[in-house]
């Protein structure tokens, strides 16, 4: 039960063994646990390493195990401690890969092996897409990781739209969970699901991206800021990982006219992918970001999933939620961006 914890299952016996019978030795362990005298021994040097054992004053310098209040603390502080450590290296390298990506970007389709160009500014997106799309002959893939849409980007979008289902282009799209509280949102989905389109909700997305007949995808260089550069790909292997990540997004996603659906755990795909960035560390504004949703709807699915867990912080959040089976157990736990 405490592998999360950096734990492994016959030292917890041990530990357990211990708390049963204070100052027991090797031999009276092993037959109360049920394990070899070796790995009694090997149980007794991680607890004393992870300071969960002490020698006892009280039985002759015998191995004591200390109270589970003050060992469970010692364990989720530890934890807590490395993966914070970890969570540094991560994000290092998520820094270093971001450098190198805008780096790659820089050298064009003169790269054969890299088969892009780059596009610099929302004016120069928006003509290349523009081009794209009029060229495009059979199908229109997309993520809309934005959330909601103004009014007015929708009606401007609605001309294109037509003409590309009148022709006889297919249109995937894949919009975050939170527009189902868009009204305006909804409506467009739904007028461009009668003309043929089909649109699905995921509770968040990895990136902006548009893909035009599986051969020319167009993805912002910073998620961030999608406006202020663009990468337009059309590397084979490249565009194969692309469309393989929209066809696994696009198969969990739920169709827009479809009620949220709970899963086995009882929670919502939103719900599910909220535990899943609490047990990370992030914070409101970003899982609000992530989510597409405000700050303060961030912050209430947060509080209701904490008091669902009996959680007192984030952190607790996380190791609770993969002792309750809302997270597999190989799950990262711990602070971050």
């Amino acid at each position: 039960m405490l592998d999360t914890l950096g734990l492994d299952p016959r030292s917890e016996q041990v530990y357990r063994g211990l708390l049963a019978l204070p100052g027991a030795g090797v031999a009276a362990l092993a037959d109360h646990v049920g394990l070899s005298d070796a790995d009694v021994r090997h149980g007794l040097d991680v607890l004393s390493e992870l300071s969960l054992v002490r020698p006892s004053a009280e039985l002759g310098g015998l191995p004591r195990a200390v109270s589970p209040d003050i060992g469970l603390d010692i364990l989720m502080s530890r934890q807590q401690a490395q993966l914070a450590e970890q969570q540094k290296r991560l994000e290092e390298s998520r820094v270093a890969a971001a450098q190198l990506i805008a780096e790659f970007a820089d050298q064009r389709s003169a790269s054969a092996g890299f088969g892009g160009e780059q596009l610099v500014g929302i004016d120069a997106i928006r003509d290349r897409l523009n081009g794209l799309t009029r060229d495009v002959r059979e199908e229109v893939l997309a993520f809309s990781p934005d959330g909601a849409q103004t009014k007015e980007n929708l009606q401007a979008s609605r001309p294109l739209d037509r003409h590309l289902l009148g022709r006889g282009v297919r249109m995937r799209t894949v919009y975050l969970d939170s527009v189902r509280n868009s009204t305006h949102s909804v409506a467009y989905a739904q007028w461009l699901t009668e003309l043929g389109g089909q649109v699905r909700t995921a509770p968040s997305l990895p990136t902006r991206m548009i893909i035009i007949d599986r051969t020319t995808a167009v993805i912002p260089v910073n998620s961030e800021d999608s406006a202020a550069r663009a990468v337009v790909l059309t590397g084979q292997g490249m565009l194969t990982a692309l469309c393989a990540l929209f066809d696994a997004i696009w198969s969990a996603a739920q169709p827009l006219g479809e009620a949220p659906a709970r899963d086995d755990r009882g929670l919502t795909a939103q719900e599910a992918a909220t535990i899943q960035l609490l047990a990370e560390g992030r914070t409101d504004e970003a899982i609000a970001k992530r989510l597409g949703v405000s700050q303060r709807t961030a912050r209430r699915i947060a509080t209701g999933l904490m008091e669902r867990l009996g959680a007192r912080s984030r952190f607790e959040a996380g190791v609770l939620a993969v002792q309750a089976g809302w997270l597999p157990s190989r799950v990262a736990v711990g602070p971050a961006v």
